[in-house]
């Protein structure tokens, strides 16, 4: 190898040290964890190496140097995406929802102790609504609807997330659904079809945040809490916890826990989201927000059924809010300042059996279903 030659090639491995380094403490801080230190330490002593050896005359060896620099470049960054994806996600694809479908003699549907006083004659509604509150109307249509009319492939009760939820009652393809109150967006929606959006209090459940199992900081101020997602408290230290920075994951918009998020916010700025890039259609790339990785210095927010009955991830915890726990005891005596109500939402469909269902759904019997699922009844 020539003088030009060693140069060129000491040059390339410099800059992939670089590289490395650089792109190794960005993930390091990024994630909150020193693990990878010991990885990123060893690919770089390893170019090292390798930059003392290629500037020596050693013929017959320049393939195996080669080959083995582009399984180390290979390695770095496949590493740190396996150990991204090793952090479990919370999300709504976690969740069997066909465990909670009605006829299937489910154990984790609940049911009255005798045949409800209200069946649906004729044309059943057609539901939709928050993956979290699935398992509740999927109770309340066991209890109604007649079985023999029931077919799951036309889709009489679906559960299509909040967002799909309300676009499809607004256009018409839903005669009711059950989900958080409509965000502004969704509400726009509606005046732009012409539809009026009708919400029918059904129940009562508890917006809560959870951070890492490991996570020592077990109580937060709603103010601590504002002031994480304005991006005014950047570190756990500050609030309690260890040296580390806060990651702070939010949810999609037009989603039910988004919109709470938002007015639990008030007038307070909300820092821009983490986002992921995903292959989107026509082989291009589409940015979305980021599902909530359970790195240890992460916090993000749901509802307290979806993430304590639902998905049960032992290693997320509950926090406390304003020293209160998110419990059903303090969503029914109101101590809980983070409760909320969740409704039956119609948009004036013709099915002439939707009114008297949202009534049977207020009555002693419907109510004994929300509370048997483990929501709060609001009558």
């Amino acid at each position: 190898m020539n003088g030009f030659g060693k140069f060129i090639t000491a040059l390339l491995i410099f800059a992939g040290i670089l590289s490395v380094f650089f792109g190794g403490m960005l993930h390091i801080l990024n994630t909150g964890d020193v693990h990878l230190f010991a990885f990123f330490g060893a690919i770089i002593i390893s170019l090292v190496i390798f930059f003392v050896f290629v500037t020596e005359k050693r013929s017959g060896k320049k393939t195996t140097m080669w080959i083995s620099l582009c399984l180390m470049a290979g390695a770095a960054f496949a590493v740190p995406h396996y150990y991204k994806e090793s952090f479990e996600k919370v999300n709504d694809s976690e969740v069997d929802l066909y465990a909670y479908e009605p006829f299937k003699e489910s154990e984790k549907l609940a049911r009255l102790d005798q045949q409800a006083s209200f069946k649906i004659v004729g044309e059943v509604p057609i539901i939709d609504g928050a993956t979290a509150l699935y398992p509740l109307f999927s109770a309340f249509a066991e209890a109604t609807y007649p079985e023999d009319l029931y077919d799951p492939y036309k889709g009489p009760v679906a559960t299509t997330t909040t967002p799909s939820a309300y676009s499809r009652l607004i256009k018409g393809n839903a005669d009711v659904i059950f989900a958080a109150e409509p965000s502004s967006g969704q509400k726009k929606a509606a005046e732009a079809a012409g539809v009026e959006l009708e919400l029918t209090p059904i129940g009562r459940e508890a917006f809560v945040f959870f951070v890492n199992s490991r996570n020592s900081v077990t109580d937060l101020a709603s103010k601590d809490i504002q002031g994480i997602y304005s991006g005014d408290i950047e570190n756990w230290k500050e609030l309690g916890g260890k040296n580390d920075e806060i990651r702070p994951f939010q949810r999609p918009e037009d989603s039910g826990s988004q919109t709470m998020f938002i007015k639990f916010m008030e007038d307070q700025k909300i820092k821009e989201p983490e986002t992921e890039d995903l292959a989107g259609g026509m082989g291009g790339i589409i940015e979305e927000v980021a599902s909530y990785r359970n790195y240890k210095n992460a916090i993000g927010y749901t509802f307290r059924f979806y993430s304590t009955q639902m998905v049960r991830n032992d290693k997320i915890k509950l926090i406390a809010v304003d020293g209160i726990e998110p419990n059903i005891e303090n969503i029914r005596s109101g101590k809980y300042p983070l409760a909320a109500e969740f409704y039956a939402v119609t948009a004036g469909t013709k099915n002439t059996n939707v009114q008297p269902f949202i009534e049977w759904i207020l009555s002693e019997e419907g109510q004994k279903l929300v509370e048997d699922t483990g929501f709060v009844a609001v009558q």
